[in-house]
């Protein structure tokens, strides 16, 4: 893909910011956040700097699976409100200079929506065809995503006398992508969104939305980067695809990068865990170093949490169970064998500089960040529920008291109950940090307005700086805008950064932009920097009487 005018790429340097309706904000005191709820809350995110939200799952839904199981792609679930609210949260949105994406689900939907009521009702129905049907399930089955809760991929269906497909829960069967009217209706869904104003959507496990036994798989990708191109300028899709590098790039569609305009990365993710959990910096620069080139009509998405559990199933048995003993010893905290359904800070024992300092990587990393609700404030998790997912789902703490300002309802009409002991409310809630200057909160609103000043970390080239101490990260960003130096020492002890500036001597200026601190270059342009335990630095660099961004 050509690209002749990278003004509207505005995906490239966003500051993205996850939630969840039902569990943002209630406005009408039922229990249930709601789309008016959110409404008022996005002044608060418009000054924490956020440039796109995305919405989770809103659509009408049996709510199985965090509405993942989606019975209407055309409404919005009544408990949130109606199709009006949605416009009306978008269009105020937009005036606040955020953008807004939306969940796109399409590789499955829920046993309840009307095509699989209607496809199950008879072999000769024209909705039949929409979903994977066998006589018999075949010898050699491919793994549940969810081996603890389903024994395979296939489940026999009475009203339908045959066995269907489901990659996830057997509530949800698999669409059969392959099937030319499936895809028509996929893109009248696509269609519909951008007609009501969002400017993208975050597609939802892409690896299982098209089926590779068909051979156009990535055929079928290009066509979808290409309608929404033709719908809409400037919308954009951000694909959760949890695969190694190699298999990625073929999902941006190669050098071209006309498939998906974005992807997570969970590869950076899971070694971020793995090199926190040996307070080394080694496995995360092995990711950023084996990061392949992409085209520049694509950008990362570097995330510390999200809203399911904490993948790790990129790391070996062994790294893995290092990430198990360091921050989910108990059996409890883990989930599928694989991930971990705490939040952050619980994690690293509440300790406040390794918190931050997490979170200024998170943002110093190339590509975009992407923060998901509560993050801001350092909330905790809620062990011990029903649904292990929903430990990070809780009510977000607006305010200090019992139901943490989420709703004046009864708590007990709440869809998930209020984190509990000293991650609570009375501990951790917007209104306690607000305009407290050394609160998490002002430090996160700090990082943002930092990453928004530096053009660089989204459009810039990376250099892994080489250090002499195994604790200590640094990278450079360099690009037409000017250079930044970034320095974290994952360890908890004190450590000397050094970096040899080319081109830098006496006159360099060197400017923190995080913190206070004084540096400056030698005769010979080395900078030393001396980082506390879980340090961090935001350098900017200026060169004699250049002029750069501050």
């Amino acid at each position: 893909m050509r690209l002749t005018d990278t003004s509207d790429l505005w995906w490239k340097t966003a500051v993205y910011y996850n939630l969840n309706l039902e569990t943002y904000m209630d406005w009408d005191d039922d229990g249930i956040g709601d789309l008016a709820g959110l409404a008022q809350r996005l002044d608060y995110l418009a000054e924490l700097g956020v440039t796109c939200l995305w919405l989770a799952p809103f659509y009408p839904s049996p709510r199985q699976d965090n509405g993942y199981d989606i019975a209407d792609y055309f409404g919005v679930d009544e408990r949130y409100g109606h199709l009006g609210d949605l416009v009306e949260v978008v269009r105020t949105a937009h005036d606040r200079g955020m953008r807004v994406i939306v969940d796109l689900v399409v590789n499955h939907t829920s046993d309840q929506h009307p095509w699989f009521r209607a496809a199950r009702s008879s072999p000769d129905s024209p909705y039949r065809d929409f979903y994977v049907w066998r006589d018999e399930p075949p010898a050699q089955q491919r793994p549940s995503m969810f081996p603890d809760a389903e024994d395979g991929v296939w489940s026999f269906d009475d009203a339908a006398g045959q066995y269907y497909e489901h990659s996830f829960y057997r509530h949800q069967p698999d669409l059969n992508t392959a099937n030319p009217a499936v895809r028509e209706e996929i893109a009248k869904v696509v269609g519909f969104w951008l007609q009501m104003g969002v400017d993208g959507f975050r597609v939802d496990a892409v690896p299982f939305l098209i089926d590779g036994e068909h051979g156009d798989e990535h055929d079928y990708l290009r066509a979808i980067r290409g309608y929404v191109g033709r719908r809409s300028g400037h919308a954009m899709l951000l694909g959760e695809v949890n695969v190694p590098y190699a298999e990625q790039m073929a999902f941006f569609g190669g050098s071209d990068g006309d498939e998906l305009t974005m992807q997570f990365d969970f590869v950076a993710n899971q070694q971020l865990y793995l090199a926190l959990a040996r307070q080394e910096a080694g496995p995360l620069v092995e990711a950023l170093r084996a990061r392949p080139a992409i085209a520049l009509t694509n950008q990362w998405a570097n995330f510390v949490r999200n809203h399911d559990e904490l993948t790790l199933d990129q790391l070996s048995v062994e790294e893995r169970e290092e990430v198990f003993a360091a921050f989910a010893p108990s059996e409890d905290q883990r989930v599928h064998g694989r991930g971990i359904v705490r939040r952050l800070p619980p994690m690293l024992d509440g300790d406040p500089r390794r918190v931050r300092m997490v979170y200024s990587l998170l943002f110093s990393l190339p590509g975009a960040p992407v923060l998901y609700y509560g993050e801001e404030i350092g909330m905790g998790e809620h062990p011990g529920l029903p649904r292990t997912r929903d430990a990070v789902r809780t009510p977000m703490q607006w305010s200090s008291g019992d139901t943490g300002g989420f709703s004046n309802a009864d708590p007990d009409a709440f869809t998930l109950p209020v984190v509990e002991g000293s991650y609570g409310p009375a501990h951790v809630s917007v209104s306690d940090q607000l305009h407290v200057s050394d609160s998490l909160l002002s430090f996160i609103r700090t990082l943002v307005h930092a990453y928004r000043r530096s053009p660089e970390i989204g459009w810039g080239r990376l250099e892994l700086l080489e250090q002499d101490d195994p604790a200590v990260l640094a990278h450079a960003m360099t690009g037409t805008t000017g250079q930044l130096v970034l320095l974290h020492n994952l360890s908890a002890n004190r450590r000397t950064a050094r970096v040899h500036l080319r081109d830098a001597d006496t006159t360099t200026r060197v400017v923190d932009m995080v913190g206070e601190t004084t540096n400056a270059c030698d005769e010979a342009g080395c900078l030393q920097v001396e980082l506390d335990g879980y340090d961090h630095r935001w350098l900017r660099i200026v060169r004699g009487q250049e002029k750069r961004l501050l």
